[in-house]
Order: structure tokens, then C-alpha cells, then sequence
């Protein structure tokens, strides 16, 4: 099973960006200045890269070799272009089911939602370029290694990815407590995408505003919400039971 790997230093980044490897995160020292350093801060926005800067003694921890003040993550996986692969589910003949994650951020929230989906079917995972869980070891692990059997693309916001399925008759469905429908009460047996968002914001509200739909799980106990990987569990069985019918 592939790991996530590292790779320090600076001009050591730099040469894998240009060679295009697929770089999840890198992590650069606070308070660093210098041109090659100033490089690697452009090169990171230039191609849409996250990035944190944090203490000297989390790059330590990181890595034990000389990394000049930047540790990058390199993903294990090569992400999918989204329009492509929206093109080729909508052209294979099968009624398209996405899911969207808004800045899911625990890993194995992460592992297992990839798992479960890989499960029911869905097309491909869409997550958004900064703000969210990487694909690492522990996502690899929890997932069962699904990760390495369903596609997942990355956007810049998850907005873009929304409108975009919309231009493509795909219908989008926010899980969401900010509505008076259930999931019982909204058709999956249409292309549609479904949005999960982060364990303690939910979906950002930019976000709900434009959805078609939105869908809430009923509660019937005391405690007001539930694991964000149990809920998508539930609302991607639900497309599951009505596509069987």
C-alpha cells in the first residue's frame, strides 16, 4: 500500500511542482524570508497549492533531515480532472451520483466516507483544493483502499463545483438540518450530487444558497446531529434503495 511521502527543502519543492507531482500540502516556517523561499511562496500560489505556516518545531517533528523551513506532502493518489470525468459518467449511460465534501477535516471521517461510497456506486469525490482533510496514510487505512478504486478531483471552492454540475443536468442535494425535508422526501433517482459538510460548520452557507435541493436526516433522540461519516452512509443507502426499486 503507498504511503503519503515527503519531501523537504525549498529548491527540493520547487523542482517537484515543476515536474507537475501531485503535492497535497506543504507546510512552511513562520517568519522566513529570503528570494528562494519568496519562489516557493509564489510558485504555491501559482498553482493553487495549500499551504500553513507554522512553527519551526513542527518542521522538526516532520522530518528529520535539513528542510530549510518547508515540508511538502506529496499525495499518494493523482487527482481527476472534474469535467472530464463528469463528461465520461454522463456519456457511459448510467445515471450519475456524486458527492461533494465541503472541508471535511478529520482523515478518517475522510477514509471512511470514501469507503462507504466506493460501496454504493458513487461516480467520483470532489473536495475542495484548500481548508480540507488530505489524503494521506490514515485516509488510506480507513477507507479500506477504496481511495485507490474511486476517482476524487479537486476544486478550487466547492461552489464551482456545484454550478458546474448543474450546467451538466446533474441535480445538487445539500445534507443539511436547515430544512424541513428528509431525506425520504427528496428524489436520488435522478443524476444528482450530494454536499456533506465539515464536522463543525456544516455547509457553507454560500453554499446552500444555490443547491436545488436540501435534505435532513430525522432525529429521534436526544443528541442534535450525527457523525458526518454515518450521516453520508445513510443519505448515499437512501440513493442506493430508490435506484433499486
Amino acid at each position: 500500500m503507498q504511503e503519503q511521502t515527503q519531501i523537504f527543502g525549498i529548491r527540493a519543492i520547487l523542482e517537484a511542482i515543476n515536474a507537475g507531482e501531485t503535492i497535497d500540502k506543504v507546510f512552511l516556517q513562520k517568519g522566513l524570508k529570503g528570494d528562494l523561499f519568496s519562489e516557493l511562496e509564489f510558485a504555491l500560489r501559482q498553482n493553487s497549492i495549500s499551504s500553513s505556516y507554522v512553527p519551526v518545531e513542527k518542521l522538526n517533528r516532520l522530518t528529520k533531515g535539513n528542510h530549510q523551513g518547508a515540508v511538502a506532502q506529496i499525495s499518494p493518489i493523482a487527482f481527476y480532472d472534474l469535467e472530464n470525468l463528469v463528461m465520461q459518467v454522463t456519456e457511459s449511460g448510467k445515471t450519475p451520483l456524486f458527492l461533494l465534501l465541503d472541508q471535511l477535516s478529520d482523515v478518517r471521517n475522510f477514509g471512511a466516507i470514501i469507503r462507504t461510497a466506493e460501496c454504493t456506486g458513487v461516480d467520483g469525490i470532489v473536495i475542495q483544493k484548500k481548508g480540507g482533510a488530505p489524503v494521506n496514510g490514515d485516509t488510506i487505512k480507513t477507507s479500506a483502499g477504496a481511495v485507490f478504486k474511486i476517482p476524487i478531483c479537486k476544486v478550487d471552492h466547492i461552489k464551482d463545483a456545484v454550478f458546474f454540475m448543474q450546467a451538466s443536468g446533474i441535480k445538487v442535494i445539500a445534507a443539511t438540518e436547515k430544512t424541513d425535508d428528509t431525506l425520504y422526501d427528496v428524489s436520488f433517482t435522478e443524476p444528482c450530487a450530494i454536499i456533506m459538510g465539515s464536522e463543525d460548520r456544516g455547509i457553507n452557507p454560500s453554499t446552500l444558497k444555490v443547491v436545488d435541493a436540501k435534505a435532513k436526516l430525522p432525529l429521534l433522540g436526544d443528541i442534535g446531529s450525527l457523525n458526518v461519516s454515518v450521516a453520508c452512509g445513510a443519505f448515499l443507502y437512501e440513493a442506493v434503495r430508490q435506484r433499486m426499486l
